[in-house]
């Protein structure tokens, strides 16, 4: 049967004898695993976690001095200031705006340090912290505030100006929130929600097809997405040789370009380090690839999470090779399937990260991630998304829900402690992906070969060609490799025999000269020929694409307008 059993309640993790996974999570270990109810299903979950986020604030008072944050604007905090702040502008949000436990505090910024202050504010309290897409237009946060009804909404300038009619009080970011921070310098910080499972954060999905929907993330999802992390990082280090394997690990320098309102900016980025007494260096706006390495190289960052558009402008820019990037001793990334070619390069460029790249896949309602894959296996085939990782249960289903066997293609499940509780309001939803013992649908398609898993597609992008399955990614990742382009995408497209037609639109880089034969042709050379797309449309705008880097295909195709405003 296609089933990971990586810490799940029937199974141990599958891993060779030499993993030293098995005595980090041993009983009696740091990272000790045990059987525990979660929402009436029993799950394998790590026996020695904190219970509230709170108790990360608390601990990260311990860091003193340690530099916490540092912002683009030339703003910089430290864990000492930080933890003050955070019980004030607690205190403020429960005195001036009556925000209590279960109420909704939204947050609608670019990544700054006021977005994480009233972050870990919002949870201390009990509260919902609700991320909002910095990228909304109008309409779109007008959409999400009546739908989270927010007792506050904290902002920046920018986002409010596209929000000229607001509804709820509002605290602006550029001058009202000092004074959150000036209201109580010696309060206590709140001790968090008696329940793990009480709802800490709402992120809202993509919604690249018809409206955002709320993922409702609690205590326990995002602690056990850091715990996660954080065995992992320990596995790593334990095939370190003790000789140089250093007493205390020194803190990173982990650079944050993700937006705080997805997974990948919050959880993966922004908790972890600070859990960990990391550094965050955020670099908000506009994605600018020397303005980034140039950051890199005067902060001396030690750690990257990139998607793969950014990955392919990085070692596509003329001026990679000019920035000292020495530093840089770890690389990470999601969002979609890396192209082999794209893991390569990239260690090309990162010299000192060589080996030690990694990539998680996952969703907003998985809490982050579910499967890991190192360099290695992403560079020996395509689709690779790595195995199970601890706690979390990976399995391949077919359409009528049974699993199905090694090798055979079907939609993705997950289960595990991270997962969501729910959708926001929207228990239609909830119950078309959660079953009702807790396994999550991701509409995804991938198979498992020995315990590791890969990725086909998102089921709405499968291209039905003449009965065969053609996945636009494989596609995406052939032209994405051609010297003379910057970006693709492939959708399929309506024909009267064959049911669907291959299209492909390419954006060249400047001075690239494409036409559709020779693209047809360099295809042609590498995929079989139903893959090659009929249909060639080159275009000299950027493609549309989510915040987080995704292409909006319905964008692409005209059936969905462009409501998302691009930094």
């Amino acid at each position: 049967m296609a089933t990971s059993t990586s810490g799940s309640p029937s199974g141990t993790p599958s891993a060779a004898a030499s993993d030293p996974m098995a005595a980090l999570t041993a009983p009696g270990s740091p990272f000790e695993l045990a059987e525990e109810d979660v929402l009436g299903v029993p799950l394998r979950v790590l026996a020695n976690r904190p219970r509230s986020l709170s108790e990360f604030v608390a601990r990260s008072a311990g860091y003193g001095d340690r530099e916490y944050v540092v912002h683009d604007d030339g703003t910089r905090w430290t864990y000492a200031e930080h933890a003050r702040a955070v019980a004030s502008v607690a205190a403020a949000l429960r005195d001036r705006y009556g925000v209590e436990p279960g109420d909704r505090v939204a947050i609608l910024a670019a990544n700054r340090p006021e977005w994480l202050i009233t972050f870990w504010a919002t949870v201390s309290l009990g509260a919902v912290a609700v991320g909002m897409n910095g990228w909304w237009a109008g309409d779109e946060i007008r959409y999400g505030l009546a739908d989270c009804e927010p007792k506050v909404l904290v902002a920046d300038r920018r986002r409010l100006e596209r929000l000229p009619d607001a509804t709820v009080p509002v605290v602006e970011m550029e001058s009202g929130f000092a004074d959150l921070v000036r209201y109580a310098p010696d309060a206590e910080l709140p001790a968090g929600p008696g329940d793990e499972d009480a709802p800490a954060l709402i992120l809202y999905t993509s919604g690249t097809t018809g409206r955002p929907k709320g993922a409702v993330l609690t205590h326990r999802n995002v602690i056990a997405m850091q715990n996660v992390q954080a065995l992992l990082a320990a596995r790593a280090m334990a095939h370190v040789p003790a000789d140089r394997r250093p007493a205390s690990p020194p803190a990173g320098r982990w650079l944050v370009n993700s937006p705080f309102f997805h997974v990948s900016g919050l959880l993966a980025g922004a908790v972890a380090a600070f859990a960990d007494g990391h550094t965050m260096v955020l670099f908000s706006g506009r994605f600018d690839v020397p303005a980034v390495l140039a950051t890199i190289e005067r902060e001396r960052c030690t750690n990257w999470s990139v998607v793969p558009t950014v990955g392919w402008r990085v070692v596509n820019h003329p001026d990679s090779g000019a920035y000292d990037l020495s530093s840089v001793a770890r690389l990470g990334g999601g969002s979609a399937a890396f192209a082999p070619e794209l893991v390569t390069r990239l260690q090309q460029v990162f010299t000192n990260a060589k080996g030690a790249m990694g990539v998680g896949y996952g969703l907003t309602e998985s809490g982050g991630v579910a499967t890991s894959a190192g360099a290695a296996q992403l560079e020996a085939a395509v689709g690779a998304i790595g195995a199970a990782v601890p706690t979390v249960q990976v399995e391949i289903r077919g359409e009528d829900g049974t699993r199905l066997a090694d090798g055979e293609e079907g939609e993705i499940w997950i289960r595990s402690p991270l997962v969501m509780r729910e959708y926001w309001r929207n228990p239609e939803a909830t119950a078309k992906s959660l079953t009702e013992d807790r396994w999550l649908r991701t509409g995804d398609l991938g198979l498992e070969r020995n315990g590791q898993f890969f990725m086909a597609t998102r089921r709405s992008d499968l291209i039905l060609r003449g009965g065969e399955n053609i996945y636009p990614a494989e596609i995406e990742h052939c032209l994405d490799a051609h010297p003379d382009i910057a970006e693709s995408v492939v959708v399929g497209v309506p024909h009267p025999e064959l049911g669907e037609e291959v299209k492909a639109v390419v954006v060249p880089k400047p001075g690239g000269a494409l036409t559709p034969e020779t693209l047809s042709a360099y295809v042609g050379e590498r995929l079989a020929y139903y893959k090659v797309p009929s249909y060639w449309e080159i275009r000299t705008e950027p493609l549309p694409r989510t915040a987080t880097g995704k292409v909006i295909r319905a964008v692409v195709t005209g059936a969905k307008a462009a409501d998302l405003v691009e930094e």
